[in-house]
């Protein structure tokens, strides 16, 4: 006689399979988020990282260029410290504080991190999010002029004497070209004169730093985010910010330094710069008197991401060379839990200050200017 074989109760089977598919994904999850990222250097390679160099330079006149991510920085920066900064460059960027949330002042850190991402995603980058809709640049004027009266970023008045460059490419399917039209706005608001605001919106490029000859097609919007329009792009930058320009003449002879980056963030909380960054020394700059131009990256465009590309092959170092600028290229590193791109913090990521003179990243390059401003030894 047979005997009768017990049946299985499917909710009670499909519940383990559903646990079990749960458990999964959770411990595949905290190993993606415990990894270590690529490029992550050990403690003998930290050990051997040289230290910035003391270099003599002159900080009034210093400028600032960026894309994406870098281009907000890029004029965060500009404002936070306007009492040195003469110009800067915002390639495919939007609006200062253009993520800053409505909800700043009540909101726990958090919660407003959150808030401010979905911000920066849908109305300050791709303009998907009707409640957003496109940044209103004069209340963001209001909003640096607020700051600044309130000692958190520089004077106005400083910043309305700078020069500017602002780009957008007709293909960028990044940061749309409307979100960089309300940079202009915002200048024009804060009452920089029209002459000094140079405008560039009718190139057929990607979301990228155009060049005469390196990176992939125009029009591309992927990594390394540098792109071949036959359109000197740093060239123009410069051009349009130092006024005079020397043209370039040969391939740029000066030497880039990788250096310990860390050295000016150790006390910083979550400040999310990489180990090391890169420095451009042009010859003529090694004996003191150069001013400072700091170049900043994009999204998934550091060395981790795209090695050299950025550093080298944007156009900067012969520009440099001749008109005898340190070019210092700040790095950001990747964060699973809060940064996987590896960007520049222009929503909050590190903190309420992020806009400021307080914030980490900007606390900790100024200290790379002040050290690069100190006389170098035997000077």
């Amino acid at each position: 006689m047979a005997l009768p074989t017990k049946r299985r109760n499917p909710f009670i089977a499909a519940w383990r399979r559903w646990i079990a598919f749960l458990f999964i994904c959770g411990l595949a999850f905290w190993l993606w988020v415990l990894r270590p990222f690529p490029g992550e250097m050990d403690e003998n390679q930290k050990a051997s990282l040289k230290p910035l160099p003391a270099l003599g330079a002159v900080l009034d006149g210093t400028t600032v260029s960026g894309l994406s991510s870098g281009a907000y920085m890029a004029g965060q920066f500009q404002l936070a410290h306007a009492d040195i900064v003469t110009g800067a460059a915002i390639i495919a960027g939007g609006p200062f504080a253009c993520a800053e949330s409505a909800f700043s002042g009540i909101v726990p850190d958090a919660g407003l991190e959150v808030l401010s991402a979905s911000r920066a995603a849908s109305g300050c980058m791709l303009d998907t999010l009707a409640l957003y809709g496109v940044p209103d640049a004069n209340k963001l004027a209001n909003r640096a002029r607020e700051l600044s009266e309130a000692g958190r970023i520089g004077d106005i008045s400083d910043v309305v004497t700078d020069r500017l460059y602002i780009f957008s490419g007709l293909n960028d399917q990044v940061v749309m070209p409307r979100i960089v039209g309300k940079t202009v706005e915002f200048y024009r608001n804060l009452g920089v004169p029209e002459a000094n605001i140079a405008a560039v919106m009718d190139l057929p490029a990607g979301h990228a730093i155009i060049t005469l000859d390196k990176g992939g097609g125009c029009s591309v919007n992927a990594a390394p985010y540098i792109v071949d329009c036959d359109y000197d792009q740093v060239g123009a930058v410069f051009t349009h910010l130092l006024q005079p320009v020397v043209q370039p003449t040969g391939p740029a002879q000066g030497r880039f330094i990788e250096f310990d980056q860390h050295a000016f963030a150790n006390e910083l909380r979550g400040h999310g710069l990489s180990t090391s960054a890169m420095v451009y020394v042009p010859p003529v700059c090694e004996d003191g008197g150069c001013r400072v131009h700091v170049a900043f990256h994009g999204c998934r465009q550091n060395r981790n991401a795209v090695a050299a590309a950025f550093v080298r092959d944007a156009g900067y170092a012969r520009w440099a060379d001749a008109n005898k600028i340190i070019v210092l290229f700040p790095e950001v590193s990747e964060s699973a839990l809060n940064n996987p791109l590896g960007c520049w913090d222009w929503w909050g990521y590190t903190g309420r200050d992020y806009l400021t003179r307080e914030g980490d990243q900007i606390t900790a390059i100024r200290r790379m200017l002040d050290r690069l401003a100190t006389p170098s030894v035997g000077a």
